[in-house]
This record gives C-alpha cells, sequence and structure tokens, in this order.
C-alpha cells in the first residue's frame, strides 16, 4: 500500500460549516428580499420613547405613554383570528396576530428594537405588542449569541379604543 492513499490528519481544524459572516449576510439578503419584494406584508410600528415616558420605579409601568414617530418595517404576519373568553363580567372577543421580523434588518437597518408594549398597525386595526419571543437561530446551531437569532417574533393583541391615538 503506498503512502499517497494514507488518511492524514490536518494540521488545523476546518472553518465551521455554514457560520460565517459571508453565511449570515447572505441569508440576510434573502430574507430581505423574499420578505419586501416577494411576500410584502408590512406593518406601522409605534415604537415608545424611553427618554420621554415616566415608568413607575417599582413597577416598570407607565400610564401615559410617548411615541417616537411610526416606522414602516416589513414582516410576515400571521393571523390569529379573534378568541372569545367568558367571564363573570360577560363575553370578550380579542384578535390577535403573529408578526414576525427579521431581528438583523431592524437592528442594523433601521435602527429599531422591538419591546413589549409597543403598538403596531396592520391594516386598519391598532395592536399591542403582549410578548417577544426569538425562536429560531440560523442554521439551527445552539446558542452561541445574538448574531446567530435571525427572527423575532411579537404575540400582538388588538388595543382596545382610546388606549392608543396612531394620529
Amino acid at each position: 500500500m503506498s503512502d499517497e492513499n494514507k488518511w492524514k490528519q490536518p494540521a488545523s481544524p476546518p472553518p465551521p460549516l455554514f457560520l460565517g459572516e459571508k453565511e449570515r449576510d447572505l441569508v440576510k439578503q434573502v430574507n430581505d428580499e423574499l420578505v419586501e419584494r416577494v411576500i410584502g406584508q408590512e406593518v406601522i410600528y409605534y415604537p415608545i420613547s424611553l427618554e420621554e415616558t415616566r415608568f413607575h420605579p417599582l413597577y416598570g409601568e407607565a400610564l401615559i405613554k410617548s411615541f417616537l414617530p411610526p416606522i414602516w418595517v416589513y414582516a410576515l404576519v400571521e393571523w390569529g383570528g379573534y378568541a372569545t373568553r367568558i367571564s363573570g363580567l360577560g363575553v370578550d372577543k380579542r384578535l390577535s396576530i403573529t408578526v414576525k421580523f427579521h431581528r438583523r434588518r431592524l437592528t442594523e437597518d433601521q435602527d429599531l428594537y422591538i419591546r413589549e408594549g409597543d403598538f403596531v398597525r396592520y391594516g386598519d386595526d391598532l395592536f399591542e405588542i403582549a410578548t417577544i419571543d426569538y425562536p429560531k437561530q440560523i442554521f439551527g446551531q445552539g446558542w452561541a449569541g445574538w448574531e446567530r437569532i435571525f427572527e423575532a417574533e411579537a404575540s400582538c393583541i388588538k388595543a382596545r379604543e382610546g388606549l392608543f391615538d396612531a394620529t
């Protein structure tokens, strides 16, 4: 058997597969094009002004919120429909949506960070962000920092009349 057919250990390990900056940039570019040019769903985002809003020092809540100017954002929107709840006070119907944002598009290109309590307009309805989740990591890898998180998912409920004035 000749030595040229014998396998040899490489001097250094190869770079991680599919996890470099070029691959992350490719995923960002493809997602941007799909969401903006093909799917084309959009929401108007109303972020809370953290500097002008007075929060309660203990509970962290604010009775009167100040908002920054609205921002037009492309996202994937899932219609949740109406959920009916019956309580001692009567019947309550709540409309919900789930908005899936491309995290890098928001933070790097639009300098926007989503938070619970912010509002979004989808169609003619205003929704308040109730919860935020980061369910998907790039290429299904385990936790290795925020650079691999590419989706932010906001569960939103329809805002009650008079709660927020978008005019």
